[in-house]
């Protein structure tokens, strides 16, 4: 059995400026047999990600608190805990901070993400 507790993660500066902890990765757990990586990212208030982009991966982002404005491509639109952001595979994105507090976000990589396929623009 494998599980997994937020408050005993290893937070770090992430290459998009996310403060991240990785929770889960496919590549770094034997008996995980997940397709999918799993992190918990923050954006400290007042702060926004790199725009970056994952070649070949898709990734889905749960608000879990906070609000921001979400950007995909030409597209941009306000963001708050509770919702669901789909980003395709190969889309500029990044996301800002417009909130008081901190942005804090669950990001879900399909398939798990790696160094290679991420690309800061």
């Amino acid at each position: 059995m494998l599980i997994r507790d937020i408050r005993n993660g290893s937070y770090a500066r992430a290459k998009d400026r996310s403060v991240l902890c990785e929770l889960l990765h496919p590549a770094h757990e034997p008996e995980c047999t997940n397709r999918c990586s799993l992190a918990h990212a923050v954006v400290p208030a007042g702060e926004a990600t790199l725009p970056h982009r994952l070649n070949t991966s898709s990734e889905t982002y749960y608000i879990l608190a906070g609000e921001g404005q979400m950007h995909i491509g030409d597209e941009s639109a306000p963001v708050r805990e509770g919702q669901v952001v789909s980003i395709p595979a190969g889309a500029t994105q990044w996301i800002e901070n417009t909130g008081e507090g901190d942005l804090v976000i669950l990001a879900i990589v399909d398939p798990m993400w790696s160094e290679e396929d991420e690309e800061i623009l």
